[in-house]
């Protein structure tokens, strides 16, 4: 097995205006390092993404008032619903933000590591 080594680039990207949706989608791109040729996807070679005026993002329709966003405790009865709008206002854009990202990843090993590159100012 050959090692290479791992160039990472820094992408700053502006949320101004953006639609949430294709603003996560080119940033998982990024994180996981699938514009790369090198290419692997049992490897973490992707890049640092810097989301700048998160709180100017815009959301399509009428999603921020009826997305519902499910956290299950496993327990019966331990399913818990919050609309989008609330969690605006409790923790923030950056936390939708984080979410959509986040569930555009792989549910491997590696998700958590890519995640720790994404920076949300």
């Amino acid at each position: 097995m050959v090692k290479t080594k791992i160039s990472r680039i820094e992408h700053t990207l502006d949320a101004t205006d953006q639609i949430l949706g294709r603003l996560a989608t080119r940033t998982a791109v990024l994180l996981r390092g699938k514009h790369k040729p090198e290419f692997e996807k049992h490897l973490d070679l992707g890049d640092t993404v810097i989301i700048e005026n998160i709180s100017k993002i815009k959301v399509t329709g009428n999603k921020f008032n009826d997305k519902i966003y499910y956290k299950g405790s496993t327990r019966p009865g331990g399913l818990k619903k919050m609309k989008m709008k609330a969690i605006v206002e409790k923790r923030g854009w950056a936390e939708i933000f984080r979410r959509a990202v986040y569930q555009m990843l792989p549910a491997t090993r590696l998700r958590r590591e890519i995640m720790k590159r994404l920076i949300i100012k």
